[in-house]
């Protein structure tokens, strides 16, 4: 990460800072901003012509993505009209200041600390106000959070993948949750993807993949897409090992394999690649290249905030607050993760007070901003128009 040194915060930035001079769409530009949190933030942005007229937009990436990730919506919302932010997050791409070590402290990547990154990006932008803010995957929990805390400055969240149910209630003594036991219990015996990506070993078990890095994410964005024909998502009875083992692997894997092995039976063949518009040879190095730098561990820190209790601990001091800005939800209508949590589609339409409406796109799976953006953007900018 030393390259970050030559470049002033807040400065524009080109050749091989902007993703080792991978080329953006017409009118992205990437730069460095300090977050005043620590951060020294990686973002590209668009529509940055006419200063603070523009309403501006925050859009959150997941995990193994980067801001890199909303390349392919980003232009036509600035052609709306909209300023367009999207950060490399903490832990993630060329976004300096941080450390993850698997022995670090792991305060920095609470889910609190996460909102801090987003205020402090927007007052680097001087804004006191968002039209809206948007996550995917992991970031639709930031997104959701941000609107949570700061529905003053976050006006209107768009929630994509992954369903936020909202803040749990403080219930002193809670029971212990036995279900990953029953998983490794099982005749076939299974363990919970993100109890795996809380575990020591799993970074280098991704960094270090006997097929290499680009590999590896290919056959994952491939195996999470609507490209793979064993995506038919329905819900789930159920928080229980027999409900859950009903998921592909690559949610609820075989005990003794790794993400890496796990993924690397659904590959898809040469000529699946060539068909793949979505992540073309040229974008998926994007990836390899940065995550072949950095490792994984900085996305992984999240997960242990999750498993370890800390992000509820923290957002226990919202415990039973609602989120009360203008909110919608889009996902693949093959994405698995919608029902990866059992009742967590009913529990956000409770949790949020102005929920505006569900989506669920036709042949995209996970990845659905990238795999459809055209009709993701239909549906932002509808959303838009009316909040």
């Amino acid at each position: 990460m030393s390259f970050a040194g030559r470049v002033r915060a807040g400065t524009p930035v080109g050749g091989d800072t902007a993703y080792g001079g991978a080329a953006l769409p017409s009118g992205v530009r990437a730069r460095f901003v300090g977050n005043g949190n620590g951060l020294d933030m990686h973002v590209l942005e668009a529509g940055f012509g006419g200063g603070a007229e523009r309403p501006c937009l925050f859009l959150l990436h997941g995990f193994p993505e980067l801001a890199f990730s909303w390349r392919r919506v980003m232009p036509a919302l600035a052609e709306a009209g909209y300023h367009v932010v999207a950060p490399d997050l903490r832990g993630y791409g060329r976004t300096t200041g941080w450390r993850a070590g698997y022995d670090d402290d792991l305060h920095p990547f609470l889910i609190t600390n996460l909102v801090r990154d987003i205020v402090g990006l927007a007052a680097a932008f001087g804004r006191d106000r968002l039209a809206g803010v948007f996550g995917h995957d992991a970031g639709s929990h930031i997104a959701a959070c941000c609107a949570l805390i700061r529905p003053d400055l976050f006006r209107s969240l768009a929630m994509m993948s992954a369903p936020f149910a909202g803040t749990a209630p403080l219930v002193p003594g809670r029971a212990p949750d036995t279900v990953h036991e029953a998983l490794a219990a099982l005749d076939r015996p299974r363990k919970h993807y993100q109890r795996y990506y809380s575990t020591r070993h799993a970074d280098a078990d991704m960094t270090n993949c006997p097929q290499g890095v680009g590999a590896f994410l290919r056959a994952y964005f491939h195996h999470k897409s609507g490209d793979w024909e064993g995506n038919r998502p329905f819900p789930l009875a159920g928080w229980t090992a027999g409900e859950l083992e009903r998921m592909p692997t690559y949610y609820i894997m075989d005990l003794d394999r790794t993400m890496p092995e796990t993924v690397a039976a659904e590959m898809p063949s040469r000529e699946a690649v060539a068909a793949c518009e979505w992540l073309p040879d040229e974008a998926l190095a994007v990836y390899a290249r940065e995550y072949g730098r950095t490792g994984f561990q900085g996305g992984l820190q999240w997960y242990r905030c999750a498993t370890g209790g800390g992000n509820a601990r923290d957002l226990g001091l919202f415990a039973g607050r609602g989120i009360d800005v203008p909110a919608c939800f889009i996902a693949g209508g093959a994405d698995w993760g919608v029902h990866q949590r059992p009742g967590s589609l009913d529990a956000m339409r409770g949790a949020c007070t102005r929920f505006r409406g569900l989506h669920l796109v036709d042949g995209a799976g996970h990845w659905v901003q990238q795999e459809r953006p055209d009709e993701v953007l239909r549906l932002l900018t509808d959303f838009l128009s009316e909040v």
